[in-house]
């Protein structure tokens, strides 16, 4: 029976939705075609009918997920007026988005792993970085762009390193007191004296 144009297109979002989460919770090696095409209700055999490859699909996973938090980050700032930037940090470096890997930061949970993938996964986390820190910048207080840039960079480096280690450890304590002292030095930089 021939799907239609439609259903293939509902398909193949499902995929997307359905790797984004699955990579970021299993990292990329960690779970093969089959068993993401079972995952998201469809048999293996339709996969390359969706997609050029396993990298392919990790690209658009990537760009999905990136978009999705990031898009909430900017909706949240938009929310918070002037305490924007410490409100970004307090929601990145919680303890639900630590303990929720395959509903957060693409960087955070599969950043490392990107630098031994093609072009175009290292391209969606370009993509992510450059729109973090566009968003991080409006959230700085005024100064030259050049030196709002760097403490975008910083700010950003500094939330997904923090993440990365709050995930890291086996001692909850530290993990939390990683996630606090984050999120106090960031909102130090939001308000500065």
């Amino acid at each position: 029976m021939k799907v239609s144009r439609a259903d293939a297109e509902r398909n193949r979002e499902r995929i997307i939705e359905v790797a984004a989460k699955l990579f970021r919770e299993r990292g990329f090696d960690g779970i093969g075609v089959a068993e993401l095409m079972k995952s998201a209700g469809l048999t293996h055999g339709g996969f390359y009918g969706h997609f050029a490859s396993k990298e392919d699909l990790m690209a658009q996973a990537s760009a999905r997920a990136l978009d999705a938090s990031l898009g909430g980050l900017n909706r949240l700032a938009e929310r918070s007026g002037s305490d924007a930037l410490a409100a970004v940090a307090s929601a990145y470096l919680s303890p639900a988005h630590r303990d929720q890997p395959g509903a957060g930061c693409a960087l955070a949970a599969l950043g490392a792993e990107g630098v031994r993938h093609e072009a175009p996964v290292r391209a969606a986390f370009t993509r992510g970085v450059e729109t973090a820190v566009d968003l991080l910048m409006r959230l700085l207080p005024d100064g030259p762009e050049r030196a709002r840039r760097e403490q975008a960079l910083v700010v950003y480096a500094s939330m997904v390193g923090a993440l990365v280690l709050s995930r890291a450890v086996d001692d909850a304590a530290l993990s939390d007191e990683v996630l606090q002292a984050a999120q106090a030095a960031i909102a130090r930089i939001g308000r500065p004296d």
